[in-house]
């Protein structure tokens, strides 16, 4: 509590009481004295304290595990503070931080102490209907089920480095298993987690993410064009320009357009695009803003299923988005297949269509297919001067229509995928930063 908390801020909510008798629900020999000693151990009465606090000034519920206190577990007396402390956030507006380091279930109190997992994914869902925002920090050990809850089931999950992180606890895995597969580190790799923060920046961290879930939002203009301000003469040129190195990429429209930002990671499915795809939270004239922006390689399954998360929880914490589409297409090896490639992109496709908040594009580069029109805003879609959009790449779009390689050129042409024949389609709003025509 004290890592992230403001000093002197923290104030505890009031814990329910219960009546249980001798030995727990299950009149478990020893489990009165077990409780006992790890209240004196501890100077807890329960393994979770949840109260109100700031972090780095913006005010949230901590729900705060002491592992001391038989291994953080979860039983019947646990599940009631979690459910008041969720419910106090839903009554006062307060994002909830959980700062978890549990080892699962509380063996003493058998299934009882296990369906406190359902009373958990119950708040947690009702405070995700409530609008409110999620970030929960993984501790060492973070096992279980409350892994599988409060953990897993967070919209940010943030992680110190080294902790054991996994569904699995090192006394029940298998014997072969590779412990390097349950670690915070691990679980960043695998898209289950968005990032691993030292302790001295945890709460500058989370500070910054709670400020941005929780601050105002402002809708998002076009960003203005960094590179190119002459249109292109012919559907070849837009063409290689918008392939060219030397064009400015999404890491540079993002630095332009944001104050601050923070990124998430993954997709929650076991994968991460980092070379394809950026998504996350940013700050904008003191306002937030959310972001998913395509690097100019080939968008991986993975890297569309984390764009839709994003998506999704800007849209359900009311925060408008900015994509910025720039790809040849999406990926379209075996392997991209496999992942489930179709499914990943009308995941895109139908995040922004339901989408009730802004969604503002603009096409930055390449504008290949369906892979980048996945993550346009229909009517209010954008492009720069060095931009394209098009139904195919012209090599693609030839060998289709069983041209020879020296009828490419003409076929860009004939596609009309330059800015200014996007404007007169009706696909794009504007030119962002092209002179007046």
């Amino acid at each position: 509590m004290a890592l992230v908390a403001d000093e002197g801020t923290f104030r505890e909510v009031p814990a329910p009481t219960r009546d249980s008798p001798a030995g727990g629900p299950l009149g478990w020999d020893g489990y009165d004295a077990s409780r006992a000693r790890a209240a004196d151990r501890t100077g807890e009465e329960e393994s979770v304290v949840c109260g109100t606090a700031r972090v780095h000034g913006t005010e949230a519920v901590l729900i705060a595990f002491e592992f001391g206190f038989l291994g953080g577990s979860l039983g019947e007396r646990t599940g009631d503070r979690l459910e008041a402390a969720y419910t106090y956030a839903r009554e006062h507006r307060l994002p909830v931080v959980p700062l978890i380091a549990t080892g699962g279930s509380r063996m003493q109190e058998g299934m009882l102490a296990l369906t406190q997992l359902q009373r958990v994914a119950r708040q947690s869902a009702l405070t995700r209907e409530a609008g409110l925002a999620q970030v929960a920090v993984l501790r060492d050990p973070t096992t279980g089920g409350g892994w599988a809850t409060l953990g897993a089931g967070a919209d940010v999950i943030l992680a110190l480095p080294g902790a054991q992180v996994g569904f699995a606890g090192s006394r029940v895995r298998p014997p072969d298993a590779d412990p390097s597969a349950y670690t915070a580190e691990a679980q960043v790799a695998a898209g289950s987690a968005d990032a691993v923060v030292p302790p001295g920046d945890l709460r500058e961290t989370l500070g910054l993410w709670l400020r941005l879930l929780t601050g105002s939002a402002g809708e998002a203009g076009p960003p203005h064009a960094l590179g190119a301000t002459a249109l292109p003469g012919t559907g070849w040129e837009a063409v290689t320009r918008a392939r060219s190195p030397e064009r400015p990429r999404a890491r540079a429209y993002l630095d332009a357009f944001f104050s601050r930002r923070v990124a998430i990671s993954g997709d929650r499915c076991g994968g991460t695009d980092p070379d394809g795809v950026l998504c996350g939270f940013g700050e904008r004239d003191g306002r937030t803003v959310a972001y998913a922006a395509q690097t100019g390689a080939a968008t991986r399954p993975a890297g569309y299923r984390t764009a839709a998360r994003l998506i999704r929880l800007a849209d359900r914490l009311g925060v408008p988005v900015l994509t910025l589409v720039d790809t040849p297409g999406a990926a379209n090896d075996a392997e991209a297949e496999r992942q489930g490639a179709g499914a990943a992109i009308a995941e895109v496709f139908g995040a922004v269509a339901a989408a009730r908040v802004p969604v503002t594009t603009l096409v930055i580069g390449e504008g290949g297919s369906g892979g980048a029109l996945a993550l346009a805003a229909p009517g209010n879609t954008w492009v720069t001067p060095d931009g394209y959009f098009s139904v195919i790449a012209p090599e693609l779009a030839a060998a289709i229509l069983k041209r020879p390689v020296s009828e490419i050129e003409a076929t860009a042409g004939q596609l009309r995928l330059r800015p200014q024949d996007l404007v007169e389609l009706g696909v794009v709003r504007g030119i962002a930063g092209a002179p007046d025509r």
